[in-house]
């Protein structure tokens, strides 16, 4: 089951990162032809930022998911094949501690227990705890930064999710190794 969840979130996260991809494209060929026109639609800008944040983010996750990251692997090859299936467990691990650990921190810095007790009254909840995450607007779009802000909290349960998946088929993989060797 987690590994189907896994899997149909990994999906939605590349639709949205191409879509989001192609949106940055548009927004970069617009900045540049309003530009060229002498009439620069400032807030293209900050928007094709924004959409490419989020790319980065979503796209981040999957390929944490599929392990296709970069790494330096010269000690890992030295060891057998039971030795580099612990080795990747503990990579996994690594990776599940970040994503519970960013997942705590966001949870602490929107305070949405603390929001609701004040029955979202963000005015009464920002006089309380002087959090302002809630209010601050973007430069020259105007709106919420909590918008683009809410890709941390995603990426923090995406990874939480792609990381346990990950850690359980290495765990099953190291004890194969385990029980093939005795």
């Amino acid at each position: 089951m987690l590994r189907t969840f896994s899997e149909a979130l990994a999906r939605v996260e590349m639709v949205a990162a191409a879509v989001l991809a192609g949106a940055v494209t548009l927004l970069i060929l617009l900045n540049i032809v309003s530009r060229s026109l002498g009439m620069a639609i400032y807030w293209v800008d900050e928007l094709a930022i924004y959409a490419m944040v989020w790319t980065t983010f979503l796209a981040t996750s999957v390929v944490l998911k599929r392990r296709q990251v970069i790494a330096v692997t010269i000690l890992v090859d030295l060891l057998g094949e039971r030795s580099r299936a612990w080795m990747q467990c503990i990579s996994d691990l690594m990776i599940l501690i970040f994503g519970v650990s960013l997942m705590v921190l966001c949870w602490r810095w929107l305070d949405p227990a603390t929001l609701y007790t004040f029955g979202f009254d963000i005015r009464a909840f920002q006089g309380d705890t002087f959090n302002f995450v809630y209010s601050e607007k973007t430069n020259t779009l105007g709106a919420l930064k909590i918008w683009p802000w809410l890709i941390l909290p995603f990426f923090s349960f995406t990874l939480t999710i792609h990381a346990l998946n990950n850690m359980a088929g290495s765990l099953k993989q190291a004890v194969y190794f385990k029980r093939a060797s005795a």
